[in-house]
């Protein structure tokens, strides 16, 4: 217990330091744009690619288990939009992104501890926090939203491919299915909750890499436990989010 609460406090701590004014800001937009295209740029073909199958998967698996005569047609789109709309792009997506994105951000900054990487511009008097995390949390906040959007267009995608291709069933019940009853705060409850879990992923792996202590096994489990403990807190505010959004 009081190891935990000593983790809590040294990451609040390390946040303190973090959220402080960039010194140089032409430095930090540079930095800020690097990240964008090495945590968000670079994540877009793998969140299209899950987002593709797993809409066709769903749609599959929705249709053959809830066949009904009692059932209307258009019911195996209407689940697969909320589905996708409520969990999928916005909860799981995150949590694929946290074992992609979160050990790379944990393996990076332990990497520069232990070469003393940190520690040079610790010397220099560079707030190192400042200068290596906040560019990454803020970079993640803006790019996670978007990867989102662009997972729920390919799984909508998806099950208009199993619709093409795998003639389960009609594009047009389907797309009846994808517009009946459509809710606009379902779309806008995913971006909020997503930014929250951007957040958490940056921040949290941040914290475990930039606290490494030891050579390089211990980076190697600083950047599993950023995954571990990520995935967990995600897992937590989805489900106090989704009370408050949509209780």
């Amino acid at each position: 217990m009081f190891k935990a609460l000593r983790t809590v406090g040294r990451y609040f701590m390390l946040m303190g330091r973090t959220f402080s004014r960039p010194e140089r800001m032409r430095m930090f937009f540079r930095q800020y744009l690097n990240e964008m295209s090495k945590l968000g740029v670079d994540s877009i073909g793998i969140v299209l690619l899950i987002s593709l199958f797993i809409g066709a998967v769903i749609t599959i698996q929705i249709k053959l288990n809830i066949e009904s005569p009692w059932m209307p047609r258009w019911t195996v789109g209407y689940v697969t939009r909320e589905i996708l709309l409520l969990e999928f792009s916005s909860s799981i997506m995150c949590l694929i992104l946290a074992g992609k994105v979160g050990s790379n951000i944990a393996s990076e900054l332990g990497t520069m501890r232990v070469t003393q990487q940190i520690d040079a511009l610790e010397i220099m008097g560079v707030n190192s926090a400042s200068y290596l995390i906040l560019p990454k949390i803020v970079a993640m906040v803006t790019m996670i939203p978007i990867l989102v959007i662009f997972s729920i267009f390919a799984g909508i995608i998806g099950a208009y491919c199993t619709c093409w291709f795998g003639g389960i069933m009609t594009a047009t019940d389907l797309e009846y299915g994808l517009q009946y009853w459509f809710v606009e705060w379902y779309i806008w409850c995913g971006i909020i909750k997503s930014l929250f879990f951007a957040f958490i992923i940056a921040s949290v792996s941040a914290f475990f890499g930039y606290t490494v202590e030891g050579g390089s096994i211990e980076v190697g489990k600083a950047s599993t436990d950023s995954v571990v403990t990520s995935s967990v807190l995600i897992l937590f505010a989805d489900l106090v989010l989704t009370q408050l959004l949509m209780g």
